[in-house]
Formats: C-alpha cells, sequence, structure tokens
C-alpha cells in the first residue's frame, strides 16, 4: 500500500484497489479528526494547530467489502503539520519591575525582558523575536535581540524616582508583517547619600522654661534632606564655642533634625536670652558640579529663657551650728537666709519642723533654743527649716539644719556595777578582791581619765589605781576570824579632771565568810548565803497561767458532768414515751402473742426480779387516759369515737396513732376475753407444760404460764 502526501491531502494507493475494496484507518485521531473514503482519499474534518500536536501516528489497512478479509498487511504512516506563522510572542510577565541605582553610569544594565513564540523555530523567520522600546526610552535602551535594557544616561532620584517603558516582541523580523505583543516595564531609581542635609531656616527663635532639667531638650532646628532617611546623616556644631559648656546639639533619632540639649541649668534672672550659630555637615557622594552653593547649612539661633516663678533659694545647701548645754532658754544658736530669685522679690517667712528644742524668726531666721539642752541625752538635734513666699500660692522650699550639743562636765563618775565583796577569812594580804570600773556620762576626750582612791586609809584593804578608768580592791592584812561573819565598809572616792572637777564617793561592803582550805579558791558557799533569793516576774507569771489553766479544765469538766446528768434525767423521763411501754396495768392487753401494742419481755424481766417494784407502779397519773366503757353496749365506731375524744381533749396523754387499749369486745363477738392477765390471776390448776413442747414459737407463752412461774408464785 502506498502513501503520498500533498499539502492539505493524503492518499492512500494500493494494486488490489477494485470496486469492492474499502480502506480503513486506526490511530491518533483517526475516524475523528482525519477519516478515509473508498478511494483511499483522508480528509481532515476539525481545525488543525501544529502548536497543540505537529504529528499523528496512524495504520492503514484494506479489506474486501463483500468478505471482509484484509486484502494487504497493515502499513504505518504518519501526518506531519506544517507551521504557518499564526502566534505572536508572549512575555513571560504583562509587568516588569527593576532597579537601577541613581547617578549610575550610562550603559548600566537594569533588566531583561523575555518573550516566547510558540511557532516552529525550523521555519524561518516564524519564531525569532525582536525587542523595541515603543514608550519612554529617552533614558534607557533594549538590546533588539535580548531584551536587556540598559540606562542610555545619568539618572537623579531627587529629579525623578521612578520611570515607565512600553517594550514590543515582534516576530518575522524584516517583514512587514508578523505578529507582536507588549509588556510595561517599571523602573525606580534607588537612592544614595548625593545630597547635603541644610537647615529650612536661615535663623530660629525658640523659647524654654528656666525650671527645664538638664538633659532635657530645649528646642528643635528642622532641616531637609532630599534623600531618603537612611541615606540622612546630618551632624550639628556650633560655630562658635561660647555656649558649648551649656548646651549640646544632637541629630534626632527618627526626624534627623537638630535638637538643643541642656547641659546646665538656665536662670532667667541672670541671661535672658542666648544668641548662637549652628552649623550642619554631613558627608556625601555629590558628584562635582551638582552641590548647590545657595544651601543653608548654617543658622542663627535665638534662645529666649522664660521666667518661671521659683521657690525661695537658701544661702546654704544645709546648716550646721554647735551650742553647749548648759546655755539658757532664748540662746541664739544661728541664722538661716533665703531669698526669692525672681525679678519680683517676694518677701520670704521662716517656720521649723521637728523637735522642741529651737525656734526661729519668722522674718529674720534667726534661730534660739526654746528647750533645756542635755548633751547626754541628746548630743545632736535635726530640724527643717521651711522658707515661703509671702502671698497666697507663695512657692516654699526647705533646708536642714544640724545642732551639735557640747559638752560641759555637769556629771559625777559612776561605778559601772553595783558589786557584792567577799572575801575569806584565810585569805593571805596582797588578794585581789574585786576590780572596780567606773564611766563619766560627759564626753572623754584621748587623756582623760578617772582617778580611784581611798577617802582615808584603811587597816585591812587597800584601793590600787590602775589608771585605765579601773582599780583593784587589794587585801592589805589578813588574819579574821572564821567563825564571824563580819562586813567592813570600804570609802571609795572617784573624780574626774574636768573642769570643774567633780568627785563621787561609793562605800563598798566587804562581808567576811569561812571557806575551804584552799583560800584562793572563789568562795561560792559565802556568795550563796548572802546571795539573794527570789522569783522572776516571768518565773511568777508562768506560775499564775498553770492556775488558771487548771481552774478553767475543772469548770469545763463539772460542766459537762452536769449536762450529761441533766440529758440522762430528761431521758428517763421521756422513756416511757419514745418506747411505748406499758405503764399502768388496769387494762386487758391484746394476748399473749400481741408484741406490737405490749412489750411482753418486759413483763417476762419482771417475772425474774424477784418482783421489785417499778417506778411506773407506783401510785399516780396514768399517762394513757382511763378507759370508759359506753354505759350501753353497741357498735365498735362508738367506742373508737369516745376515745379519739378523749384523745384530743387529753392535753397530758401522748396523741394516740393506734389504739392499743382493748377494754371493750365487742357485742357481736362469740368468745370471750382473751386476755392473759385474767387468766394467770384465776386459780386454775391446769398444767401448760405441753406449751414446752409446741415449738420455739411458744416458748414466751410456756416461760409465762410454766410450773417455774406457779411454784414461784408470781402474779401478772
Amino acid at each position: 500500500m502506498a502513501i503520498w502526501t500533498h499539502d492539505l491531502e493524503v492518499k492512500l494507493s494500493s494494486t488490489k484497489v477494485n470496486g469492492s475494496a474499502r480502506f480503513v484507518i486506526e490511530g491518533e485521531g483517526a475516524n475523528t479528526i482525519f477519516k478515509v473514503d473508498d478511494l483511499g482519499d483522508i480528509y481532515a474534518w476539525k481545525t488543525l494547530d501544529r502548536e497543540e500536536k505537529s504529528i499523528y501516528h496512524l495504520q492503514a489497512q484494506i479489506f474486501d467489502k463483500k468478505t471482509n478479509k484484509q486484502l494487504e498487511p497493515t502499513s504505518e504512516f504518519e501526518i506531519k503539520l506544517n507551521d504557518i506563522n499564526d502566534n505572536a510572542p508572549r512575555f513571560t510577565h504583562n509587568i516588569y519591575n527593576g532597579s537601577v541605582i541613581e547617578m549610575s553610569k550610562p550603559g548600566t544594565r537594569v533588566l531583561q525582558v523575555i518573550a516566547v513564540d510558540p511557532d516552529d523555530s525550523s521555519v524561518s523567520g516564524h519564531a525569532k523575536v525582536t525587542y523595541s522600546i515603543i514608550k519612554g526610552g529617552e533614558n534607557f535602551r533594549i538590546d533588539l535581540d535580548t531584551g536587556i535594557i540598559t540606562s542610555s544616561n545619568v539618572l537623579d532620584r531627587e529629579q525623578q524616582k521612578s520611570y515607565e517603558l512600553v517594550v514590543r516582541a515582534k516576530d518575522m523580523p524584516g517583514y512587514e508583517g508578523g505578529f507582536s505583543s507588549t509588556a510595561s516595564v517599571i523602573i525606580t531609581l534607588e537612592d544614595i547619600n548625593d545630597n547635603v542635609a541644610t537647615f529650612t531656616k536661615k535663623q530660629y527663635t525658640i523659647s524654654v522654661l528656666e525650671d527645664r532639667p538638664i538633659g532635657s531638650e530645649a528646642g528643635m532646628l528642622q532641616i531637609e534632606d532630599k534623600d531618603e532617611p537612611q541615606n540622612t546623616n546630618p551632624m550639628f556644631s556650633f560655630v562658635k564655642q561660647d555656649y558649648s559648656g551649656l548646651f549640646n546639639i544632637v541629630s534626632d533619632n527618627i526626624t534627623k533634625n537638630a535638637v538643643i540639649v541642656l547641659k546646665q541649668l538656665l536662670d532667667y534672672e541672670k541671661v535672658k536670652t542666648y544668641t548662637m550659630e549652628v552649623e550642619v555637615t554631613e558627608i556625601t557622594t555629590v558628584p562635582p558640579g551638582k552641590r548647590d552653593p545657595q544651601v543653608n547649612t548654617r543658622a542663627m539661633v535665638f534662645l529666649n529663657v522664660l521666667d518661671v516663678d521659683e521657690p525661695p533659694v537658701f544661702q546654704r545647701p544645709s546648716y550646721f551650728f554647735s551650742i553647749f548645754e548648759n546655755a539658757s532658754l532664748g540662746t541664739h544658736v544661728g541664722s538661716v537666709f533665703a531669698e526669692d530669685p525672681d525679678e519680683a522679690q517676694k518677701i520670704v517667712r521662716y517656720s521649723i519642723n521637728g523637735g522642741n528644742v529651737l525656734t526661729v524668726n519668722r522674718d529674720s531666721g534667726s534661730i534660739k533654743t526654746s528647750n533645756n539642752l542635755d548633751r547626754e541625752m541628746n548630743a545632736w538635734h535635726n530640724v527643717t527649716i521651711t522658707a515661703v513666699e509671702d502671698g497666697p500660692g507663695g512657692k516654699e522650699s526647705t533646708v536642714s539644719v544640724f545642732l551639735k550639743v557640747l559638752d560641759i562636765n555637769d556629771n559625777s563618775p559612776e561605778l559601772d556595777y553595783e558589786y557584792d565583796l567577799f572575801v575569806c577569812a584565810n585569805a593571805r594580804p596582797g588578794k585581789v578582791i574585786q576590780t572596780i570600773a567606773a564611766s563619766d556620762k560627759d564626753e572623754m576626750t584621748n587623756g582623760q581619765k578617772l582617778s580611784f582612791y581611798l577617802d582615808h586609809a584603811h587597816s585591812n584593804f587597800s584601793l590600787v589605781d590602775n589608771h585605765d578608768n579601773t582599780a583593784n580592791i587589794t587585801l592589805k592584812q589578813g588574819g579574821f576570824n572564821p567563825d564571824e561573819k563580819k562586813t567592813y565598809f570600804l570609802p571609795v572616792v572617784i573624780s574626774d579632771n574636768g573642769r570643774p572637777q567633780l568627785v563621787s564617793t561609793y562605800t563598798l561592803e566587804i562581808v567576811v565568810c569561812g571557806c575551804d582550805a584552799n583560800a584562793e579558791a572563789e568562795p561560792y558557799s559565802c556568795r550563796g548565803a548572802y546571795a539573794q533569793t527570789g522569783v522572776s516576774v516571768h518565773a511568777l507569771t508562768a506560775i499564775l497561767l498553770c492556775i488558771l489553766a487548771i481552774l478553767v479544765i475543772t469548770l469545763l469538766i463539772v460542766m459537762r458532768r452536769k449536762f450529761k446528768k441533766d440529758s440522762l434525767v430528761t431521758l428517763g423521763k421521756s422513756a416511757g414515751e419514745i418506747h411505748e411501754q406499758l405503764v399502768s396495768y388496769d387494762e386487758e392487753g391484746g394476748g399473749e402473742m400481741d408484741t406490737n401494742g405490749y412489750d411482753v419481755s418486759v413483763l417476762n424481766s419482771v417475772r425474774r426480779s424477784s418482783m421489785r417494784p417499778r417506778p411506773e407502779a407506783q401510785p399516780g397519773p396514768c399517762l394513757y387516759a382511763t378507759v370508759q366503757k359506753p354505759a350501753a353496749k353497741g357498735d365498735m365506731a362508738v367506742m373508737i369515737e369516745v376515745k379519739k375524744d378523749e384523745a384530743d381533749h387529753d392535753r397530758d396523754g401522748i396523741p394516740y396513732d393506734t389504739l392499743h387499749i382493748y377494754g371493750y369486745e365487742g357485742s357481736e363477738s362469740l368468745a370471750g376475753s382473751l386476755s392473759s392477765l385474767e387468766s394467770a390471776s384465776s386459780d386454775s390448776d391446769q398444767d401448760y407444760d405441753f406449751l414446752n413442747d409446741w415449738g420455739p414459737r411458744f416458748k414466751t407463752l410456756a416461760e409465762l404460764y410454766g410450773v417455774d412461774g406457779a411454784e414461784n408464785g408470781y402474779e401478772y
């Protein structure tokens, strides 16, 4: 089978073709896109697009129409579509964004645009794309074949920040026909620090209150810089350094403006206006010829200090005075002075706070004593003086005043302790009995010592001054009688070396007592004999607390027992009501097996308890109302109504929830009374021993009517 094609025609041919032959095709697009007739001509029944599919693979067969027998082997063939220029180039993006640093040299690459033509590239010109700028190409150019866009001039961001281009991609270069498409290109210039920061004005006037603290902002000078904030790095300085010690000028972190900061406090009364010249500088990459000679890199600043009503100011931050402790009342100590720093020069009044030993004159500030001073009680006095401007709403300030009380020799020396002195009867001469110490409340300067001596010489004891405010009492002569406890009195004189000199005299008692053979040992037995006995306050308090605790516990125990006893008495009184036991036996019971109305175990317990009288059996009012039988026998309903009426009007009896009294048998009963009380009280000699043989259910009845009961003579 032969296959040939010509442009839009595909034909199948075979030597076996006759009037009874037919062609059949199979494969891609067979019988849908492509169909074959009996003559072998293949036709396309749909529009073909090479860009979607360029080659179709098929198989051809020939059959006999009558016998449906294949006349030749299957032949494979393919249909290849020839390209035509039916597609325009397509850009990869509709909008391209690029950037370039300002002031770059011409020819600097910005970005590349790309367009793709889906037509067959093997066909000349169908897929060949060329590029061109059709809008905004004054400062840029594009490569015809690659689509690379470059700058053609030096660009300044401060003049124009961005540019918008329109580029075109066209196929079939060199031909007037063909297809084309366009895309937008936005080019942004990146900023560099190529502009100098300048002041917006040639002079600035700012005002600041005189009470602004150090480190605070006094004023701000606005600047301008065409560059972006990240490329604005101004530096400020004073042209003349006259005010560099009073002010500092820095750059604000956010706005980059100049900020004048206080380095010292301002005083309107001293300087009201400051005039200074400031300068701004910046390191830039300004190309030659671009710098504007008319920019303001210097400016004059006029800083006006505004007056503030300030509090009075003391001449000193604090005052220190001293005075002797024997100064009389009203003695002048010193003076404080404060004045109004404002131009108004208001009158200042003084007052004192703290303590009651000093007073201040409200007009002059003179300080005097108002109480007696005692250095030994308080050597320093600290007070606060307040100065207030005269008039409504006057400002005030305070100052501390320290007063030192100077010492005079007005206190005599004193012994540090109360000494209990003992000496052994067999002690040897030279024995140190006690070292005594003394002190003086007055101020003891270096070199001042206390002196010790005896008022008059003693035959048995001596006093040795140690020249360190202590002295030793020693035994001069012994030979005491050990059996005789004797007391010696030693007059000790202590003096200071102040002016005037003060003297104190103490009479010390020395007790002689017997000791062991070792006289050098401490005479504890002697000390114990003369030791005072007593009970301390803490021990006495503990004893009283213990006694109080015992009393409280005893009271609680007594109250508990009394409460328990009252509870038992109340329980005993209401026992009959709680358990609903038999209280009186002047009525019939319900029979031996009636355990609901009466507890027969109580009767049994009485039988075994030697007939001791029960409290309930004593004469007295019955808890239950006495049964009153109706005069004439009638229905049981009449009996019930009578009992109900009695229960309703009986205030002492318990409520009748159920009837426990069976005093009336009823008119229709053929049997007689079933009461066991009546049968037990009779003289019947009937033997009830057979009840023991009837089983446990009759055990109670057997115990009540048994032989033992008859022999013991119990009656119920």
